[in-house]
């Protein structure tokens, strides 16, 4: 008889692999909360943005025949406003209150002189473009 046959092998065993304990959904589901809010947030300051910057939400008139020439902030709600009907131009004050008529001019206003805005004017000079 093998002098090995009454002895059992011993296997070394590796530890049983540690696994990090299971993460529930809450996570999951504060940080997705968290990105829906980001992009509704994102999306209404942009809104917001829009509003307050003027020619950004405008459309073109359906009318050739009326444009409004100039306009000048007196408030959150109050403007004064030219609007160009024809040949006329008249001098409105809208709000709140609604739209009055406060003077129709004589002779119309004289055009502005276009001047690019500073940050255009540096965009221009960025990019190699003349203004």
């Amino acid at each position: 008889m093998p002098a090995s046959a009454g002895r059992t092998a011993s296997v070394p065993v590796a530890p049983a692999p540690v696994f990090a304990p299971a993460s529930s959904g809450a996570g999951a589901v504060g940080g997705g909360v968290m990105a829906l809010m980001l992009v509704v947030g994102l999306i209404l300051a942009l809104a917001w943005l829009a509003k307050r910057m003027p020619g950004v939400g405008a459309t073109t008139a359906s009318n050739p025949a009326l444009r409004v020439v100039g306009s000048l902030a007196l408030g959150p709600r109050e403007r004064v406003v030219v609007v160009e009907v024809g040949q006329t131009q008249l001098l409105l004050s809208v709000g709140a209150g609604g739209t009055r008529t406060l003077h129709t001019l004589e002779e119309p206003l004289p055009a502005a002189a276009t001047t690019p805005s500073p940050f255009a004017s540096l965009l221009a000079q960025h990019f190699g473009k003349k203004s």
